[in-house]
């Protein structure tokens, strides 16, 4: 990589920012396609969110990721809104515009191509979605969208699941969606479900564990899906293969939505070829640090 004067600058801002994958995945794509362009994880302290935006317009900074804890935060400061993103009301990417950033959520969009490239079928299937954080939030957007047949969220603090309940129906016209304890999993009679989990509960230092240990409700899972990628296997991915179904974690989810911000970013298109291939040098990064 050679930085000089013409280098355009990107970035991540969050808090914390220091396990991120991002630059593996925007500088890698930046070497690939030939752009003159680093990518670079920026600190924000909680209280100068609105400070660190101005300063990045000001220093020419041409896009940006949000992550946690400023996705929903970050919309106060915004020129413009994508309509994806005002619906579920979290952006995840910022490009520059004429007098400031445009936020975009490419969470979904990035979501739906890593379950399309592992196969997973949304359109008929009954979706259990543990947890009601931001991820939940996107997933239970994409799988209304998609034509599921019925979605359950599970949060030990039921008014957040409430409050996804009520965006999906009132944004998607959505009406087959239930909120639950998540102590109340059994009364999920349904089985073959679906099952995206979207908590922390099985990051460091919780490896192995799940945030549902009872054996009984992975025997109505036919597929897992957690949005955790480090470890590489879960906790919850273990007892669905334990069973002979199917399980993966959320790196592809990390790098499409990753690639998907690059193609607004630099207005090209990134082929399946070099996403697999960022796909593996993000695999390769993981293990380098395990």
């Amino acid at each position: 990589m050679k930085i000089n004067g013409d280098t355009d600058i990107y970035g991540l801002i969050g808090n914390p920012v220091s396990h991120t994958l991002s630059p593996v995945i925007h500088n890698s794509l930046a070497q690939e396609k030939g752009h003159n362009l680093v990518y670079i994880p920026f600190l924000v302290p909680q209280g100068a969110l609105k400070e660190a935006i101005k300063g990045a317009y000001s220093l020419q900074v041409k896009g940006l990721n949000v992550t946690v804890p400023f996705k929903e935060k970050v919309m106060e400061y915004l020129e413009d809104i994508d309509e994806l993103a005002g619906e579920i009301h979290a952006v995840n990417t910022l490009v520059r515009g004429e007098s400031g950033f445009k936020g975009y959520n490419t969470d979904i969009s990035g979501l739906k191509r890593a379950m399309k490239k592992d196969d997973i079928p949304i359109k008929g299937e009954t979706v259990c979605l543990l947890g009601a954080g931001g991820a939940a939030k996107a997933a239970a957007a994409l799988c209304a969208k998609e034509g599921a047949a019925k979605i359950y969220i599970l949060n030990r603090t039921i008014e957040k699941a409430q409050e996804i309940e009520k965006m999906v129906k009132d944004t998607y016209g959505f009406a087959n969606i239930s909120s639950l304890h998540m102590e109340e999993h059994q009364s999920i009679k349904e089985e073959g479900l679906l099952a995206i989990q979207c908590t922390s509960v099985g990051l460091h230092p919780k490896e192995g564990k799940a945030v549902i240990e009872e054996e009984e409700f992975y025997k109505k899972i036919a597929v897992g899906l957690d949005l955790i990628y480090k470890p590489e296997t879960t906790g919850f991915m273990k007892k669905i293969t334990a069973r002979g179904n199917r399980a993966y974690n959320g790196l592809k989810m990390l790098v499409y939505q990753g690639i998907i911000a690059y193609e607004l970013w630099t207005e090209t298109e990134i082929h399946e070829k070099t996403a697999d291939l960022i796909y593996e040098k993000c695999k390769a990064e993981l293990k380098d640090h395990e």
